[in-house]
């Protein structure tokens, strides 16, 4: 799945991936973040940590934008979760 967050990824390096049919695992709503060899879980919309550890400054950063981006992230959730294209959030 691409990176689905060019803001992030361009200005602080950050990774945000939404794979589609990964309800499974997690059962709740979730994207996955990769910051600086580091990996993470964080649900949506809330962004509390399910999984993984990432630096406290990415944290804030990452959770900032889901709030900014909720509802957007979540309809995103729907569509992947059923395996629909989805486009990036910014």
């Amino acid at each position: 799945m691409p990176n689905i967050s060019d803001l992030l990824l361009q200005r602080f390096g950050i990774a945000v991936y939404l794979y589609y049919f990964d309800e499974g695992q997690h059962r709740l709503p979730h994207i996955h973040v990769r910051y600086q060899g580091e990996e993470a879980v964080l649900g949506i919309p809330g962004g509390e940590l399910i999984g993984g550890s990432l630096a406290n400054s990415a944290l804030r950063k990452v959770r900032a934008w889901i709030e900014l981006n909720d509802e957007a992230l979540m309809e995103r959730w729907d569509l992947a979760v059923r395996g629909n294209t989805i486009t990036k959030v910014d």
